[in-house]
């Protein structure tokens, strides 16, 4: 069996011309955001990448085919699909071998994108290690270790231990750059207190470390941490509470494994009266356009 994608005629087009394309991720339709908000996110975040010049490919899969740049009619149906496969690495053969719905995460979409040529990709935060499980790690830190895609994020979900997850992606040898900051942010908040490898300052600084990347043939992510904007953060100490309550329920209601992340995003949105939805929303669109301009400055390069 061979592999095969599925390409939206504008992203093939893209590919073979030399435009900036952008990977983005289906789990947060599926599994991040309730309806109607998940297909308008989804939406303004394709939206955020074609006004900055660059073209989105949202990637999933559908029936058991892997399609790269998905469809409007496609986007609906995935915004309203039952029973989808939230798919990292482990789960692509599955939901392929026994045709299924796939929502790719920060994982599963950067193995793809790389198979397809695309080598920016546009998330909201990464997965890391759980709080009091250090055991319990996601996927995105090994795939960032081995898949050469450059991944431009507000740092790990807030509802992670962050500093055991920065120690993790220091080990494994991924460069974590500080977009426009010094501090290593916290999803929800612009700062943690951790560190980065180093700030740069404009997406031509991170096209030039990408080249570089490439050119010494290094087979690992490169990891470009941007803060939520200023006037959507959601301060960590208020953020902190509620997060530590929702991590309380989680345990209480014997929340485990896939489950965990997607209880915990929407707990702490409820606790939150919100709150943590509007930094979520504002910081996707916000990485989207970062990563766009990144896109763009690397094919100038070429």
């Amino acid at each position: 069996m061979k592999l095969k994608l599925n390409f939206h005629p504008e992203v093939k087009t893209a590919l073979e011309t030399g435009q900036a394309v952008i990977a983005l991720e289906s789990t947060l339709i599926t599994h991040g955001f309730p309806a109607p908000d998940n297909l308008k996110v989804a939406q303004d975040i394709e939206q955020a990448v074609r006004d900055m010049g660059a073209i989105p490919a949202t990637i999933a899969i559908l029936g058991g085919e892997i399609t790269v740049g998905l469809t409007s009619a496609q986007l609906n149906y995935l915004a309203t699909a039952e029973n989808v496969r939230k798919c990292s690495r482990r789960d692509l053969a599955l939901a392929v071998a026994r045709h299924e719905d796939g929502a790719t995460t920060v994982a599963g979409t950067m193995i793809i994108a790389q198979w397809a040529g695309i080598e920016i990709f546009a998330t909201g935060g990464i997965g890391g290690v759980h709080q009091g499980q250090p055991f319990d790690e996601s996927a995105d830190l090994m795939e960032l270790a081995q898949t050469p895609v450059t991944v431009v994020c507000a740092g790990a979900k807030a509802i992670l231990d962050l500093p055991s997850t920065r120690e993790v992606l220091e080990t494994r040898g991924v460069p974590v750059i500080g977009y426009q900051t010094d501090d290593f942010p916290a999803f929800y908040s612009r700062r943690s207190g951790l560190f980065v490898d180093l700030r740069v300052d404009t997406p031509q600084e991170v096209a030039n470390i990408i080249r570089a990347q490439h050119a010494l043939n290094l087979q690992t992510g490169i990891l470009v941490t941007v803060p939520v904007p200023a006037a959507d953060e959601w301060p960590s100490e208020e953020a902190q509470l509620i997060i530590d309550q929702a991590l309380a329920d989680a345990e209480a209601e014997h929340i485990t494994g896939k489950a965990v992340t997607p209880y915990l995003l929407n707990r702490v949105s409820t606790l939150s009266d919100g709150r943590s939805k509007k930094a979520n929303i504002a910081l996707l669109l916000n990485n989207a356009r970062v990563a766009a301009q990144i896109g763009l400055a690397l094919k100038q390069l070429a």
